[in-house]
């Protein structure tokens, strides 16, 4: 798997943020059983920059946590079967690798959040990777139903990481 790594904004966790987001997109990877060596593109951002795209691919104007560009589409989230037609097209040629998408972290965002939510930094962007992966996997929370099933596989995900409220 490669991750394609930048930093936008100052980043002041105590903890590696690069090592941390592999360790969790794999999990997500490995737990729902990805058929293909994958890449992502994942981009930490302060509040301005990702008020700049919300407003941009959104038309919402205000800054968010985590925005999700994925590259693929899928009849049923966690159904990769039909890829196959759409791999040729999302697969990078130097590397193999099949082109999730990209993830854009507001790291203003996830220390606000953090705080709010009385948890660790840590658990924050670690949750917010993982959720935006998962949008990257075609899963969505639009509906109750939705809602469920992501919030389901969130939880065990990072409960199988040990990384908690």
């Amino acid at each position: 798997m490669t991750i394609e790594y930048e930093e936008d904004t100052t980043v002041d966790f105590d903890f590696d943020s690069r090592q941390l987001a592999e360790t969790v997109i794999n999990a997500a990877l490995d737990h729902e059983d990805f058929p293909y060596e994958a890449e992502v593109n994942l981009t930490l951002v302060d509040n301005e920059q990702i008020h700049r795209i919300n407003k941009e691919y959104r038309q919402i104007d205000r800054p968010t946590d985590v925005l999700s560009f994925p590259l693929l589409s899928y009849e049923t989230a966690g159904d990769f079967s039909g890829l196959e037609e759409e791999a040729y097209e999302n697969f990078n040629p130097d590397t193999g690798e099949i082109l999730l998408g990209d993830i854009v972290i507001s790291v203003e965002k996830v220390m606000e959040q953090a705080m709010s939510y009385g948890h660790s930094p840590k658990r924050e962007y670690a949750f917010l990777i993982l959720h935006s992966v998962l949008h990257l996997l075609g899963y969505d929370h639009m509906t109750d139903e939705e809602r469920i099933v992501m919030e389901a596989k969130q939880n065990e995900i990072l409960d199988d990481l040990k990384i908690y409220r």
